[in-house]
């Protein structure tokens, strides 16, 4: 029999199988609140294999995985239960997948209905049923019949699908359900809330909303129809539309179930409120380091001009722009020696598509990929740290380097700016603000700092006071300590 646990932590596609700023983040928190049980729910996709990437603390139960779009076949309904079912479904699925304000209400429609068939429901009536074709059908004809049909058809069984497969999935007993994000993982926190009604609440780094929308957009399997390129006005909804707003809604009932909406700064709260947040519900509650592990760290410059990016190999950390700059500051520091430091398997195409770039560029003997490290042994001696991601939140190697007082240069992304300028007129800068991809903006920070000396140690003396003030980890672990106290009433 499965253990209670005080607190269910709410993971999509993050911890811990794959590393990262979120699962960083989910692993220390989990550590330090050692004198509470955790279960995690992994949500990853329908057919990764998944390789364990950290260590779990030994306060953590147990891990659920779901598999998004994932169901069991269960049994075919008679043909009366059948139409029932999809009677009770059809007005609250549409409105999922619709442009119409839903609530929480809807949701629950749909986790009743569910419920009230227990283990009998499955894929084989929630998705290749007649019934289930009727609707999706009625939905196509409604809305998108300037579409494919078979475009529509796996947009819409996706999106249903991957409703269904959290509303149907294991819910692990505890006092506390905490999500990372909205998302399928909100979804599944709404439905614990409606299930349990114990204390909810969510974590936001960046927001799921803006980024899945990014993804959307820039799809090459979802394309416009010609009436809606060509045209200004907007006659018909796109497919585009379909999923933009299911992610919207999900976001929306995520946000009405939980008690409280945390973000790690200001920025974030914008959009927010813009998605239906409840202002009385949130809360800021910043990314911090322990001070203690980068006081080891014995930064100096070497006299060589040393650049490094931390982060993932993946189009959103933008590393061709950084490849790009390395080579304008080529042209005037020859020897300049820049890091990618991070791993590189998550997107192997972009990954390859980075290293033609580099021998392109002919910066073979200047910029080395070295895979995951740890970054310890490279911040003793990086002069500088660069970010040109497009999308970020807030971003702990910026705190990590700016602990040791590296100077930073980010682009305008999340809580870039706040934290290399801070939140005060008059604070002193720790780095330079860039313009979002753009290598030569990049390069001319780069150049900037590394042959300014008294510009780099102004801004490297300034990253390191805030980072003492502002980001230090304890206030960050006592806020989560109390918060979680506050409903365990320990």
């Amino acid at each position: 029999m499965r253990k209670h646990a005080d607190v269910c932590l709410i993971l999509e596609g993050t911890y811990p199988y794959v590393t990262g700023g979120v699962s960083n983040w989910a692993h220390e928190l989990i550590q330090e609140q050692n004198h509470l049980s955790f279960h995690l729910v992994a949500i990853v996709p329908q057919d990764d294999k998944l390789e364990m990437k950290y260590t779990l603390p030994g306060n953590v139960q147990g891990v659920t995985i779901v598999r998004l779009g994932h169901m069991e076949d269960g049994e075919k309904l008679s043909p009366i239960a059948a139409r029932n079912l999809h009677g009770s479904l059809k007005e609250p699925l549409s409105k999922f997948m619709g442009s119409e304000s839903i609530n929480l209400e809807e949701l629950k429609k749909i986790v009743n209905t569910l419920r009230s068939y227990h283990s009998k429901i499955g894929s084989e009536a929630l998705l290749n049923s007649r019934e289930a074709w009727e609707h999706c059908l009625e939905i196509y004809e409604s809305d998108f019949d300037n579409h494919s049909m078979l475009d529509f058809f796996w947009s819409y069984r996706a999106i249903a699908g991957g409703m269904y497969s959290m509303l149907l999935a294991d819910l692990p007993s505890a006092d506390i359900y905490h999500a990372m994000s909205t998302g399928y993982a909100g979804l599944m926190l709404a439905r614990a809330k409606i299930e349990t009604n114990k204390p909810t609440m969510i974590t936001e780094h960046g927001i799921y909303t803006n980024e899945r929308r990014i993804e959307v957009i820039s799809a090459d399997w979802l394309e416009e129809t010609a009436s809606r390129a060509l045209t200004i006005d907007k006659q018909r909804r796109d497919l585009r539309d379909l999923w933009i707003d299911a992610i919207n809604n999900f976001s929306k009932v995520c946000y009405e179930a939980c008690d409280h909406i945390i973000t790690l700064f200001k920025g974030n709260q914008a959009y927010q409120l813009e998605d239906g947040a409840n202002p009385s519900k949130m809360a800021i509650i910043p990314n911090g380091v322990d001070l203690s592990r980068f006081e080891k760290v014995s930064h100096r410059r070497t006299g060589h001009p040393t650049i490094g990016m931390i982060g993932r190999v993946v189009p959103v950390k933008d590393v061709k722009t950084y490849i790009r700059a390395v080579s304008l500051v080529k042209q005037y520091a020859p020897d300049i020696k820049a890091y990618i430091i991070g791993p590189t398997n998550e997107n192997e195409i972009y990954y390859e598509e980075c290293v033609s770039l580099v021998k392109l560029m002919g910066l073979e003997d200047n910029i080395e990929f070295t895979g995951q490290v740890r970054i310890e042994e490279y911040l003793d001696h990086i002069d500088v740290l660069v970010m040109t991601s497009i999308s970020e939140a807030q971003p702990l190697v910026m705190l990590e380097a700016g602990a040791c007082g590296i100077p930073l240069i980010a682009s305008d992304v999340g809580a870039c700016r706040e934290i290399i300028q801070g939140t005060q007129p008059g604070d002193t800068h720790g780095g330079v603000v860039t313009a979002l991809a753009n290598p030569s903006s990049t390069a001319q920070a780069i150049y900037k700092l590394l042959n300014d000396h008294d510009f780099y140690e102004q801004c490297s003396n300034a990253i390191a006071a805030r980072i003492r003030q502002d980001y230090n980890q304890d206030i960050q672990h006592n806020a989560y300590r109390d918060l979680y106290a506050k409903h365990l009433q320990r």
